[in-house]
């Protein structure tokens, strides 16, 4: 299993618009490496969802449903088209969201892509950082799950 990390806006598509609609189709990215990290993608790996702007932060977990095909939305519409898409189901929100702030002050995330490439919307995350940031979404403040 692979573990990744999705950026959307939260006024544009957030995660309450993604467990309303229930499945998304992840489409319109149009960066060369983000296309390549949603060819990669495989069914069933699990995929953190990213608030990216306003109070940024992990705040859902997601799985994969549907690996890569062309992007319906790319104007020619061909199977030749060099975007691709996958289709992602939420499977439960973090108990709080965990912040940009709280992953850049955790030494054992200093490595993650999410800092080191800030611009980039889709991205792999090693296990260890995926466990670790679910962990730092389940805990409640008094350090309990």
């Amino acid at each position: 299993m692979n573990y990744w990390l999705v950026k959307s806006e939260p006024d544009t598509y957030g995660w309450h618009h993604f467990t309303k609609q229930g499945r998304a189709v992840w489409d319109g990215v149009r960066n060369y490496q983000a296309r390549n990290n949603l060819r990669l993608m495989q069914l069933g790996d699990q995929v953190l969802f990213y608030h990216s702007i306003l109070n940024p932060g992990v705040v859902g977990l997601a799985t994969v449903v549907r690996e890569s095909y062309p992007d319906p939305t790319f104007p020619d519409g061909s199977a030749l088209a060099p975007w691709v898409v996958v289709e992602l189901e939420p499977v439960m929100a973090l108990a709080k969201p965990v912040s940009l702030a709280q992953i850049k002050a955790e030494p054992m995330l200093a490595a993650i892509g999410l800092i080191k490439q800030s611009r980039l919307s889709v991205m792999p995350i090693r296990p260890d950082e995926f466990e670790l940031i679910l962990k730092m979404g389940m805990t409640s403040e008094d350090g309990s799950v």
